[in-house]
């Protein structure tokens, strides 16, 4: 039985994007607000509860009063997952996601923070494009598209190792936990904590970002892997950085791992930090 094509205008999908920018900056997840009050109300700190306490305020009023949570309103990383019985009309689909970012940070008056040449001039492209996409084909007829709209600074305190399987789950632990020690408070905490073990060199960063997309807290579904994701919970909060450095047992809202197979002479770890007072990324299905 031969699949019927269903026809999807790129016009749907630069608006749907549009809007994704707009509501990332501006709406905080309810997981991610649900993980901030818990962690509050565990916080025996004075001076980190005082913090988490302007954090949850400060994403009430970002809100109601439709501004950034942030002032840095991030790279916008979008994620579409493509039917393989869709067609596409009306023009050119990374072009549409593009103008999609292009309208959104415009029209919702958030900061354009990509300069088009990394090394030489740094010039502001002056309407945060390009987008960094990342495109994936599967079953269907439907174009789910994430948007995530990723600051700097825990970007910046990213980092990526090949280990050697010999060095294993404990060499994996230590690069983690190193990884949100060295960051300290350059990456906001309460940061989350996406890991992406196995791959390709290519391929762990991109499963660290994907760790990210997942609601906060959710384990995986592996069971070791949702142990393993306890224990590196304990043992980061346990290092006292705390709400924005100020010290205290919320250094971290959650760790989350995802996996693939890799060869048989490697280990590639991914660390990827997002700043728990700003976890921005929506989602919608065209």
């Amino acid at each position: 039985m031969t699949a019927s094509i269903r026809t999807v205008d790129v016009t749907l999908i630069r608006d749907a994007v549009a809007a994704l920018c707009q509501r990332a900056n501006y709406e905080l997840g309810d997981d991610v607000q649900l993980a901030l009050q818990a962690s509050r109300s565990r916080e025996e700190n004075p001076l980190a509860g005082r913090v988490l306490d302007t954090i949850i305020l400060n994403a009430r009023i970002a809100s109601a009063d439709r501004q950034p949570m942030c002032q840095d309103t991030g790279t916008a990383v979008v994620f579409i997952h493509l039917g393989q019985d869709v067609h596409l009309s009306g023009g050119n689909l990374r072009d549409a996601i593009n103008e999609g970012v292009r309208h959104g940070y415009r029209d919702g008056y958030l900061r354009n923070s990509m300069v088009g040449d990394p090394l030489f001039s740094r010039k502001n492209t002056g309407d945060n494009t390009p987008a960094v996409i990342h495109f994936e084909l599967t079953a269907g007829d439907q174009v789910q598209l994430t948007v995530m709209t990723k600051g700097g600074g825990a970007e910046n305190m990213s980092r990526m190792q090949m280990l050697t399987p010999a060095d294993g789950i404990a060499g994996v632990r230590a690069f983690v936990i190193e990884t949100v020690e060295l960051a300290g408070s350059n990456a906001c905490p309460p940061v989350i904590v996406g890991v992406g073990i196995g791959g390709t060199f290519d391929f762990a960063p991109l499963l660290a970002k994907q760790a990210l997309l997942r609601r906060v807290g959710q384990p995986n579904a592996n069971p070791q892997l949702a142990t393993f994701e306890r224990e590196l919970l304990g043992a980061i909060n346990a290092l006292g950085i705390g709400p924005h450095g100020f010290g205290g047992s919320t250094t971290a809202l959650a760790v989350h791992v995802e996996s693939y197979p890799t060869h048989i002479a490697s280990l590639p770890v991914a660390v990827n930090l997002q700043c728990g007072p700003a976890a921005r990324h929506r989602s919608v299905v065209l």
